[in-house]
């Protein structure tokens, strides 16, 4: 079954769509700003190129910046 992400725009308007989904019986789950930042990067891993690999100098210059 496909998802829908919603971001409500206040707290209000939060709480009113979580009692929106409970009444219509709808299972939800609220995410926090680092839960759904932590979604996002395991999708954005999982279509990554994983056949370039760098060399450890250039890991390494970029992490002197």
């Amino acid at each position: 079954m496909s998802s829908i992400v919603v971001n409500p725009k206040s707290e209000k308007e939060l709480q009113f769509i979580s009692e929106l989904l409970q009444k219509l019986g709808v299972d939800s789950k609220v995410l926090s700003d680092e839960d759904a930042e932590g979604l996002g990067l395991s999708m954005l891993m999982k279509v990554v190129d994983r056949s370039d690999f760098a060399s450890e100098d250039e890991v390494m210059s970029k992490l002197k910046v």
